[in-house]
């Protein structure tokens, strides 16, 4: 045998290798659930490649006696097949394909060298294959980091302390809670843990301490609508506390997640209002001084769907007998106007001394009127009702409807100060049924918790015609300007606006001033000439980047087309019949989690989406005709309203975004001087398993916690990851894959000497069709 048969049989069999080894791991990404990708197509199409890589390279050795042209027509189709599978495991980052791409293109130009190769298909494809090779191994050398790893030996601190007050009330005056206990870590919603253990230098050695599967997940395929799971989980009472999606409590070990205690309601699992299952978790209370051998001194609160509310014993999960009807509160009972839809208790109420804030959520988009926006106050432990606060005046509350509170509140313990965003009115896109000005839609309003009398009230949106809900609690955190400290809140917006207020005056911190903005030109519409705009602090959105090149020539054109026949007119440019961009959307911007504060430094973090949708008004008559054999998807009667809706994603045929990167931020102020400190975008966009480049961002829900050490650690983005990042920087400093999008805040907790980093990962359809019923901890190994 010559040396170049020699030659060209190693390489074939180098190339043979090479490809089967990419298979085989192929199938394994397929079916393995804990690499991001499994299931998914650009999985399916690797091992698809792959398999054509094996046939053709065994073509190739087979037919090593046939023409040279067959030959190279054979060579030049493996060095498109390993190119192309080679690129697309990049894409998915599955580093140890993309190896085994590299050493089946190696082989490819071991064979090459033969002297049966045509000279052209030789010196062409030679030039390829080396630069394809320089690349794949670039790749693999500096791609490979599924965890960035900090140096080892700077860990600069083992102090752990971690102490999170309320105020005792009258009455409760020995009630300090420990941990974190509310959906916002604490009161003021500033999502900030005091622990010290973890550190920007030793955050790379973070390992998974424990998980739990619930086992309260579904896709939607079968009777039970898909879960979408967002709860906080709670550290309080030396214990995690986690509802899910089913409206089950788990009562896990702080160190192992091993299960104390579940309680199964066995609430309808449909969706009533919304189009998932949906939760955000569990409220926990305590009594002041705690009578041994008592039952319920210690309760947790689960809402559910269909407008019931459970309050079992904190310690052993049993229902308490004495709270409301033998431990459930029917909401529904005060659904009195406008009764079309029960009042969803997704959000889990607000607990300040004996009292529980409870907002519900309703169906969006459905109907002009609707229940009107209320927040019940009720006795921790009776359920008793002790105040109602109305939105929408009575005499205006018959023909809309909503503004409710339907996310997060927060609490001012020293001044005994509750803050509610508010969401806005319906119909949320038409409002020429509702040209009365209502000033506490779309607005944040402070309430006394003692009797639910309006302290003050800021609109954010005037005659809101968006659907641009103030949906986040308030941050409450005292700034330092000129010498002086100045109580202040700190309110996001779907817009991506960041509202400052003093929080005993809702007077502007920095200034707000009123933009003109487009007029409508909708039939019986009138838009408010003008808008507030917050003037420091720099938005986390800015104004519509443009069409994306990628995405236009993708579509032949698509974007550009659908574009110029739109009206957009920036921000604030109202529904019509031709079709409006709106950008920010009612996507965001700012989802409902909101932001974290280090209230130290006064540093700010939030995290934030940038999504363009098309809002379209259809005249009735016309959307009956549409919806008559069905309602499509994105189309809402808004019943009682000359105009049904029709919103889509500004995307072209094949789901890519019309518009240019990036999806999604992460941004750092100081609230003390209204300085952008940093942004960078977050997140990586994933579709078929593809991850876009790291420029792109990914869209985002969910929000950051912030450790006194620096370091915020988050969830929240489309590829399944956690991260934790450098408050100094915005840099990534540890990140790992979990389950689905971990779509909820994140919590921190410090348990015999050890912290702990927990996430619910649960996804969102929003972001992907990826479910999880996961909850996992991470902590530093023991030698740290």
């Amino acid at each position: 045998m010559t040396a170049t048969r020699m030659r060209q049989n190693f390489g074939a069999r180098l190339l043979l290798l090479g490809a089967l080894i990419g298979f085989v791991l192929s199938i394994f990404n397929y079916f393995w659930t804990g690499n991001g990708i499994h299931g998914t197509g650009g999985v399916l199409l690797v091992i698809i490649t792959s398999a054509v890589m094996i046939i053709l390279g065994a073509a190739l050795a087979h037919w090593r006696t046939s023409s040279s042209r067959t030959h190279g027509i054979l060579l030049v189709l493996l060095l498109i097949v390993i190119l192309g599978t080679a690129f697309a495991a990049y894409l998915l980052e599955a580093w140890w394909v993309l190896g085994a791409a590299t050493l089946a293109l190696i082989g490819w130009l071991v064979d090459i060298g033969s002297d049966t190769t045509p000279q052209a298909v030789s010196a062409s494809g030679l030039t390829v294959a080396v630069f394809a090779l320089s690349a794949s191994l670039g790749a693999l050398l500096f791609g490979y980091t599924p965890e960035i790893r900090a140096d080892e030996n700077s860990l600069t601190s083992t102090s752990v302390t971690q102490a999170a007050s309320s105020t005792p009330a009258s009455g409760q005056v020995n009630v300090r809670y420990q941990g974190w206990y509310t959906f916002n870590g604490d009161l003021k919603a500033q999502k900030f843990s005091a622990a010290t253990q973890i550190t920007p230098q030793n955050v790379g050695d973070l390992k998974k301490a424990w998980e739990v599967h619930t086992g309260d997940v579904s896709t939607g395929d079968d009777t039970v609508p898909a879960s979408d799971w967002s709860a906080t989980p709670l550290f309080v009472n030396d214990t995690v506390y986690v509802g899910t999606p089913f409206y089950r409590i788990f009562a896990l070990a702080p160190d192992t997640g091993k299960v104390k205690w579940s309680f199964n309601p066995h609430s309808t699992l449909k969706a009533l209002t919304q189009p998932d299952m949906k939760s955000r978790g569990v409220a926990y209370w305590q009594a002041a001084d705690p009578i041994a051998q008592k039952t319920c001194q210690k309760m947790i609160y689960m809402g559910t769907m269909d407008a019931k509310l459970f309050a079992v014993d904190a310690d052993t999960g049993k229902l308490c007998e004495s709270f409301a009807d033998h431990g459930v509160l029917d909401i529904n009972q005060w659904n009195t106007s406008n009764n079309k839809w029960p009042l969803s208790i997704l959000q889990p109420p607000t607990v300040y001394k004996n009292q529980l804030f409870i907002g519900w959520a309703g169906k969006d988009w459905a109907d002009s009127e609707a229940p009107p926006g209320t927040v019940f106050a009720v006795d921790a432990q009776t359920g008793k009702l002790n105040w109602t606060f109305n939105a929408i005046p009575p005499q205006e509350a018959k023909k809309t409807g909503t503004a409710n509170v339907w996310a997060s509140m927060s609490v001012d313990p020293e001044h005994g100060i509750l803050y509610l965003p508010v969401s806005s009115p319906s119909p949320n896109f038409y409002g020429g049924n509702r040209t009365e000005k209502l000033p506490l839609a779309t607005s944040v309003t402070a309430l006394d918790t003692k009797t639910g009398k309006v302290l003050w009230s800021r609109q954010l949106v005037h005659h809101d015609l968006w659907d641009y809900d103030s949906n986040a609690a308030p941050t409450l955190v005292d700034l330092k300007q000129d010498g002086k400290t100045i109580p202040a809140l700190v309110e996001t917006s779907k817009m991506g606006f960041i509202f400052v207020l003093n929080r005993l005056t809702g007077e502007p911190v920095y200034p707000i001033t009123e933009h003109p903005v487009p007029a409508s030109d909708a039939s019986g519409e009138h838009a408010a000439p003008t808008q507030p705009y917050p003037e420091v602090l720099e938005p986390t959105v800015g104004s519509f980047p443009g069409i994306s090149k990628l995405a236009d020539w993708a579509s032949f054109g698509e974007c550009s087309r659908t574009y110029k026949e739109l009206r957009h007119d920036g921000l604030y440019t109202p529904p019509s019949v031709k079709g409006s961009l709106a950008y920010p959307s009612t996507a965001g911007g700012i989802e409902w989690g909101g932001g974290a504060v280090d209230p130290r430094s006064n540093v700010y973090v939030v995290n934030s989406s940038a999504v363009a949708q098309v809002y379209q008004l259809i005249p009735r008559e016309e959307y009956e005709k549409k919806t008559k054999n069905g309602t499509p998807d994105g189309y809402y009667a808004q019943t009682g309203a000359p105009y049904g809706f029709y919103l889509h994603n500004f995307v072209n045929r094949w789901g890519m975004p019309c518009w240019k990167p990036p999806y999604g931020s992460l941004s750092a102020y100081n609230l003390d001087t209204g300085k952008l400190l940093w942004r960078k975008p977050f997140g990586e966009v994933q579709k078929w398993g593809f991850y876009m480049p790291d420029s792109w961002g990914s869209v985002t829900i969910g929000a950051p916690l912030i450790t006194k050490s620096g370091v915020i650690f988050i969830g929240g983005s489309m590829d399944a990851r956690v991260r934790a990042i450098d408050l100094k920087s915005g840099d990534v400093l540890w990140k790992a894959q979990v389950d689905a999008p971990a779509v909820a805040n994140p919590s921190s907790y410090v348990y015999r000497g050890r912290q702990y980093i927990v996430f619910v990962v649960g996804g969102n359809a929003i972001l992907k069709p990826q479910v999880s019923d996961q909850i996992v901890a991470y902590t530093l190994p023991d030698n740290s």
